[in-house]
């Protein structure tokens, strides 16, 4: 994509329509891994897509669209969130 639309974003209105709590430190515990999910979404060539399932979808969803390549990224982002869990 090109033009004045291209490095259009819409990771932080993911993270918020999945339920990903930016400001709970899980996205500062995981610098890393959300500098790759924010390199990826710049480049991402699904941005219309984005756009039209965000516009159509209800908040705290709790699952990211097929079409995003950051799908893999928001999953351990919100499992980091959720924090550890016992095994019994």
């Amino acid at each position: 994509m090109t033009g004045p639309g291209a490095r259009r974003m819409y990771i932080g209105e993911m993270m918020d329509r999945i339920g990903i709590e930016r400001g709970e430190g899980v996205v500062a515990r995981l610098g890393l891994t959300y500098a790759v999910a924010f390199r990826r979404c710049v480049a991402c060539s699904s941005k219309q897509a984005c756009r039209e399932w965000l516009d159509r979808t209800r908040p705290r969803m709790g699952f990211v669209p097929c079409f995003c390549p950051n799908a893999d990224i928001f999953h351990e982002l919100r499992l980091n969130q959720l924090g550890p869990r016992s095994v019994i």
